[in-house]
């Protein structure tokens, strides 16, 4: 027992060292991650990895909307987008937007179907895994692409926004 509660004094300690607020508080400080582009986000603790599930949900409901520049508000700046169905590395605003113009006319409709959630610290999350990709073909028949995926979000002011996203199809086989 002695053990244990050395250890949690040790967390508890270490909690308060590298983030300034003591245990207990940043328990109960809220974490809040935006629903759209200038929300409020608490910043004080690290999003739990259903927040950042959230984050993937929030863009694939951005891809429904059929909207490219909407798709890419949620893009840094500064992001790099290696995305599935193009040779192009986007690395701007309007490359992100053309290549979006594109994919959505397939009416994409992104499925996780296997995922990695690494959370290195309050401000920045990784999102890696495998979805599925359901696409409305000009005849109104469906088609499938499996595809592996990394998501890589930072918290830039009041906004999780994805810097660094890489899409590319699964190989067969």
């Amino acid at each position: 027992m002695r053990r244990t509660c050395s250890a949690l004094a040790a967390v508890a300690a270490a909690a308060t060292l590298f983030t300034g607020i003591p245990a207990a508080a940043a328990a109960a400080a809220p974490v809040r991650l935006p629903t759209a582009r200038g929300a409020v986000a608490d910043s004080s603790r690290p999003p739990t990895e259903r927040q950042i599930k959230a984050l993937f949900d929030r863009w694939n409901a951005a891809l429904a909307t059929g909207d490219a520049r909407r798709v890419a508000d949620l893009y840094a700046p500064d992001a790099v987008l290696l995305p599935t169905v193009s040779p192009e590395i986007r690395t701007t605003r309007a490359g992100i937007v053309d290549y979006f113009e594109h994919f959505l006319e397939g009416k994409p409709v992104g499925t996780v179907q296997e995922r990695f959630i690494n959370i290195p610290n309050r401000n920045t999350a990784i999102d890696t895994g495998l979805y599925r990709f359901t696409l409305t073909n000009e005849d109104g028949s469906t088609s499938e692409v499996d595809a592996r995926y990394t998501f890589v979000y930072e918290l830039r002011g009041d906004d999780w926004l994805i810097v660094n996203h890489h899409s590319s199809k699964v190989p067969e086989g």
